[in-house]
């Protein structure tokens, strides 16, 4: 089992004889994108150029040619795969299923020619994720370490809800986060009917429209480029709701409003108080160290890989892995 699967010095993740994970590796023809986070992109640009195929969902596809360019795929052979749907390659089978965690987002089964089952979760939340019975799992590990468990039980929707319509009050709202997490409230505030103007800026207003087509709801939008509504409503300090990518968050809104950061490193309570008019809000797309040891043990692997590119947490995981459930597991790369 050992040989199965693997997790290289550059982060690519090997399933089989044939398929490189989220990273570049020069000796596997097959490419797997699992979503849009960067940490996932590595050597996407050489893997267009080199691998015979680039494989991911419709959905990813059509969020990369938004953040990239529509051009950039263009460079190799891009091939979409729809959840469930199996791609042959020689002598393995490739299939995507569902994970809950940006839209498009994927795991990566790959069965080989002797019947064995080999596992990649990408990153995922759990439970509402699927869970894929496999022999050999290469696990995320972004909350492995076992403090890294969410105990409080309040409904983290509501307290966003409740923070926002408060903060409304007293003139617009920022709120910080990654792409996939952003939409996510953005669609939870559109629910939950509240009742100002939503404003962005455009790569975020792009994201959402691929958002849309797949089914997602936001509500009307202003693009804080084209609207001049939009950008009086935030200069006069007026009640709305500005969405922002977190990277912006060092150079928007201080000083103009209420600022909210939505973050899945929040474990002690759902809303925390940073200084007088900012918060975290504890909105996590990733499982904590319970859902990730769930997941392990529902799956029913015979050996498990957690992935010590991407994460801190791998060795202690798979430490745990082996204590609590049993089962052989190795942190890769060592």
């Amino acid at each position: 089992m050992m040989q199965k699967a693997s997790v290289t010095g550059r982060g690519a993740v090997l399933l089989g004889k044939y398929v490189a994970c989220d990273g570049f590796d020069k000796a596997r023809p097959l490419r797997v994108v699992t979503h849009v986070h960067s940490d996932h992109l590595l050597g996407l640009r050489r893997s267009l150029r080199k691998c015979e195929a680039v494989v991911m969902t419709p959905a990813t596809k059509d969020l990369i040619d938004v953040m990239r360019s529509p051009l950039f795929l263009m460079r190799g052979d891009v091939k979409t795969l729809d959840y469930g749907e199996t791609f042959v390659y020689n002598d393995e089978q490739l299939t995507l299923h569902f994970a809950d965690h940006i839209l498009g987002a994927a795991q990566v089964l790959v069965k080989d020619n002797e019947g064995v089952r080999i596992l990649y979760t990408g990153d995922f939340r759990f439970p509402e994720t699927p869970v894929v019975e496999a022999d050999v799992v290469v696990i995320e590990a972004t909350y492995g370490n076992s403090s890294r468990v969410r105990h409080f039980r309040e409904d983290v929707e509501s307290v966003l809800i409740s923070l926002v319509e408060e903060s409304l009050m007293r003139g617009p709202v920022f709120v910080f986060g990654y792409n996939g997490k952003l939409q996510e409230v953005i669609e939870v505030l559109h629910k939950a009917k509240v009742g100002v103007p939503f404003v962005m800026p455009e790569k975020v207003f792009h994201v959402c429209k691929v958002c849309e087509r797949y089914g997602m709801r936001f509500g009307r939008r202003l693009l804080l480029s084209r609207d001049e509504r939009a950008q009086t409503m935030l200069s006069r300090g007026e009640p709305c709701v500005a969405f922002y990518h977190m990277n912006s968050r060092r150079r928007v809104g201080e000083g103009n409003g209420v600022r909210i950061f939505v973050s899945g490193w929040e474990f002690r309570e759902p809303c925390r108080r940073r200084a007088e008019n900012e918060f975290t809000i504890a909105l996590s797309d990733h499982s904590d160290f319970h859902g990730l040891l769930r997941y392990v043990e529902e799956s029913k692997p015979k050996m498990v890989f957690t992935d010590n590119y991407r994460s801190g947490d791998a060795i202690a995981l798979a430490k745990e892995i082996q204590r609590r459930l049993g089962i052989p597991a190795k942190p890769l790369p060592p």
